[in-house]
């Protein structure tokens, strides 16, 4: 199942608890008004029933959408765990492995049918899919864009510039960091002086990735 057109990009970010799909949704959103037909996908939810993914709930509602028929037919949600833990671990509990061909299958559907796809990681870059596959190992291998969350809170800069390194390290091509204001209440010295570091980095490290300030909706 090769994916024919290049038009899946893969969200992931600093750490849990960032604000992914949050600011997945925001992307879509964003590229939607400027007449991109964009899908997001959950390549791995874990801490949910069969069939449910809280992540592409939340993300069809900031997108201001109903649920999709791709939704319906679980192209956007492919596996999904009971267990709230990283994949490997979630997999265990649930005592099946990680199904990579239905994962991948399921992406190259939305990506023929859509102008493009956004597949929302779980966790950060060095979460555990297996005992010896990374998130960073999939995104590697898969040759997918990066789109990749931080914010302004103390500490990201420093989880911001570890994962660049280990970015630039593997050859991942950044498409866009993604700055999140979400959620409100964060030291606003800090914010500021977090993302003039970063954009400041990125001007030499990548220069053409993309910067986007994600607002609380």
């Amino acid at each position: 199942d090769k994916i024919m057109k290049k038009n899946v990009y893969f969200v992931s970010g600093i750490d849990t608890n960032i604000g992914k799909s949050y600011a997945t949704a925001y992307l879509a959103r964003v590229w939607r008004e400027k007449g991109i037909n964009v899908i997001t996908q959950k390549f791995i939810q874990t801490g949910n029933p069969a069939g449910y993914s809280e992540d592409i709930e939340l993300h069809r509602r900031l997108m201001g959408l109903e649920y999709l028929p791709e939704d319906e037919q679980g192209w956007t949600k492919p596996e999904i765990f009971s267990y709230s833990a990283s994949p490997d671990l979630a997999s265990r509990i649930d005592n099946r492995a990680v199904d990579f061909d239905k994962i991948n299958h399921a992406t190259s559907v939305l990506s023929e049918r859509f102008d493009a796809v956004l597949v929302e990681g779980a966790g950060g870059l060095m979460v555990p899919l297996t005992p010896d596959c990374l998130t960073i190992d999939y995104i590697q291998h898969s040759g997918y864009p990066l789109v990749f969350v931080t914010s302004g809170r103390l500490g990201s800069v420093n989880h911001t510039l570890l994962s660049f390194e280990a970015i630039e390290r593997r050859g991942i091509s950044l498409h866009t960091v993604m700055y999140n204001l979400y959620p409100e209440g964060e030291d606003k010295i800090i914010q500021e002086d977090t993302e003039n570091y970063i954009r400041h980095y990125m001007e030499k490290h990548f220069p053409e990735a993309e910067f986007v300030k994600v607002p609380c909706l």
